[in-house]
């Protein structure tokens, strides 16, 4: 599959993909004005949204996301419960908590199907 990861945690981003997004098409960056030209540039399969960013809240990039004429699944990735919960309402499709990332790819079959669409 194709993801985006907003995420401003170098250090997680360096192990959690090596260990568990190896299989898939990676772009990682920081921030939400960083992630806007991405999806400006490039189409995705999927988002994972970290909450708290330097330049803002993931849940500015929501809406962002589901304007896209094509469907991106949008995952919550925020080490605090408030934060996945502050990404859902705003219309996350699942989340997946930094201390069970673990679980990404289970997560990401059942929100994108094993196809990745």
């Amino acid at each position: 599959m194709r993801l985006l990861w907003v995420e401003n945690h170098a250090g997680f981003v360096r192990v959690a993909a090596r260990q568990f997004l190896g299989a898939h098409a990676l772009t990682v960056v920081p921030s939400l004005a960083a992630a806007k030209e991405a999806l400006e540039r490039a189409a995705f399969d999927a988002v994972l949204l970290d909450y708290d960013l330097d330049d803002g809240k993931g849940t500015e990039l929501v809406a962002l996301v589901q304007s896209l004429s094509a469907r991106v699944v949008v995952i919550a990735a925020s080490a605090h419960e408030e934060g996945n919960a502050a990404l859902l309402a705003a219309g996350a499709d699942a989340a997946c908590p930094k201390t069970k990332f673990a679980a990404i790819a289970a997560v990401l079959e059942s929100v994108c199907g094993a196809a990745g669409t």
